[in-house]
């Protein structure tokens, strides 16, 4: 229910999920990104997808294997085009815990299972 005289919210501009994949540059082709929705690789919100035509919008969080890690994003905006790098960049944040220089990620040593635990 809203007020009389309130604005309506704006509508949240949202973009299919495999092409926002593309146009953030996280797949080489479209057609990759919409395989690995397809295949339920992507994680929308915490919750697993299958339909490339998922709308998503500012604020979503992905989740998905790339290379040897696996990536979470937060969708910053749209995106209008697969633009420079630096303009895919702007797409979204990365929430993954950082790596270090030797490209490995940072990590707590194991724990010996020879030595007991005082």
């Amino acid at each position: 229910m809203s007020l009389a005289g309130a604005p309506a919210p704006a509508p949240r501009e949202t973009i299919r999920l495999d092409k926002w994949l593309w146009h953030a540059r996280f797949f080489k082709t479209r057609g990759l990104a919409t395989r690995a929705v397809q295949d339920g690789a992507v994680r929308l919100n915490a919750v697993r997808v299958t339909k490339p035509a998922q709308p998503i919008g500012a604020g979503d969080t992905l989740t998905f294997a790339q290379a040897d890690r696996i990536r979470v994003v937060r969708c910053l905006a749209a995106g209008l085009r697969r633009g420079p790098v630096q303009e895919a960049q702007s797409l979204f944040e990365d929430l993954a815990a950082p790596e270090t220089g030797d490209g490995k990620e940072r990590r707590s040593p194991p724990v010996s299972p020879s030595r007991p635990l005082e």
